[in-house]
């Protein structure tokens, strides 16, 4: 973007990173400090302009446009105050440029160490939002988180350096057509080797939002799969975690709901989530890999090195890496959900009885089908043959129609 002030009116030219969005959008992402109500007087007052013809908010540009602005308008009394960000020191930088396992002109992919926030908050004044100044780069604006981890979750965290690009990204987590993969450790082992977990979330009564817990009534679809790679007896499992869904502490809420809660976990596992014999009792929840589809075509897919305490945990109970990434679940979408099912069945209900609809009418606006006379010879006083009855049922066999067990089992 550049600017070409002259007698307060400015020009900017359009860039390719904007091409194709709506110029209200594009005041958002560069001039923010101009509202939508300012954009609109400026439009209904002539001076709102693209190339030299009038504008309105909701026309689209298109890269190397000249739009011409009105000169910055004061700030008021009221204005919300800009953000200040203290500069990092040389040891911030070096540290945050040292997480960076891939970078492209769109994107950049941390391996985030367990322990750092992802955004503040309360009494949290250290964290990778806090850091974003120093991955920069050769870049023209500060990068933008476009998803979370938790604070004692670590591994590959996906972070967009420009406008389009978290654009692209928002849309592909929202859609769920990016794909995370976790290594965990649990305690314990699953009955069943590869499931899946259907278990809607709720924020807990009384934890003021910082505890999820199941809600079958209130709370909102959560799905996970899981896979397990290794056991250790009867004592630990080492298992893979594919959300479908990203609800907030999803795969640490699943995991203790099903009984086998992520090896240091005490917030959703208590003391069970400890184990002894040198385990670390640090989070073992890591985001492995990433995969998701590159602005620029193409996929970025990364793939994030274990943190010391869990590579110690898996050399400590006999567990060998490589199995873990030789056992990569498919990218299948998952089975349906319940509302999901139950959805296909009404809309399949209303298609027939749409259908029979129009044979009513169909006979009705015409002439009655002729049948085919009966040939068949028949003894003079004979019965005629009612309906087969039908014979004894197997065992454990089901009607037509009945319904059959789902082919995924929940956890």
């Amino acid at each position: 973007m550049s600017d070409k002030e002259a007698s307060g009116i400015r020009q900017f030219t359009v860039e390719p990173d904007d091409d194709g969005i709506r110029l209200d959008r594009w005041f958002k992402r560069h001039l923010p400090d101009a509202n939508f109500n300012t954009v609109s007087r400026w439009a209904r007052t002539g001076q709102l302009r693209i190339d030299g013809a009038r504008a309105n908010p909701g026309d689209r540009v298109a890269a190397g446009q000249t739009l011409r602005v009105p000169p910055a308008e004061p700030e008021r009394a009221n204005a919300k105050p800009k953000v200040h960000r203290e500069p990092l020191s040389d040891e911030q930088t070096e540290f945050a440029q040292s997480l960076v396992i891939h970078r492209d002109k769109q994107a950049i992919v941390l391996n985030k160490p367990p322990g750092l926030a992802t955004q503040g908050g309360t009494k949290t004044t250290e964290h990778v939002d806090g850091l974003l100044d120093a991955l920069v780069f050769d870049g023209d604006s500060r990068p933008k988180l476009v998803h979370r981890l938790d604070k004692d979750t670590s591994g590959a965290l996906l972070i967009a350096r420009t406008a389009r690009a978290a654009a692209t990204f928002a849309k592909n987590f929202s859609s769920r057509t990016a794909r995370k993969t976790y290594w965990a450790l649990v305690v314990g082992v699953p009955n069943i080797d590869d499931g899946f977990i259907d278990l809607p979330l709720a924020k807990q009564p009384g934890t003021g939002g910082e505890k999820m817990h199941v809600d079958e009534k209130e709370g909102l679809p959560a799905r996970t799969r899981y896979r397990v790679v290794e056991r250790a007896g009867n004592r630990a499992a080492w298992v893979l975690l594919m959300p479908y869904t990203g609800r907030t502490h999803q795969l640490r809420v699943h995991m203790a709901a099903i009984g086998h809660p992520i090896v240091g976990d005490g917030k959703y596992g208590a003391q069970e989530a400890f184990l002894t014999g040198g385990i670390s009792r640090k989070m073992h929840l890591h985001a492995r890999r990433i995969r998701v589809d590159h602005p620029d075509g193409g996929k970025i897919d990364v793939t994030a090195e274990l943190p010391p305490h869990f590579a110690e945990s898996l050399h400590t109970l006999g567990f060998d890496p490589a199995l873990g990434d030789a056992m990569e679940p498919d990218d299948n979408p998952p089975p349906a959900t319940r509302e999901e099912q139950k959805a296909k069945a009404r809309q399949h209900a209303k298609q027939v009885r749409k259908e029979r609809r129009g044979e009513r009418r169909g006979r009705a606006g015409g002439e009655a089908p002729v049948r085919a006379p009966n040939t068949r010879s028949a003894k003079p006083g004979a019965k005629k043959p009612g309906p087969a009855k039908p014979g004894p049922r197997k065992p454990g066999a089901t009607r037509p129609g009945a319904g059959r067990p789902s082919p995924t089992k929940r956890g």
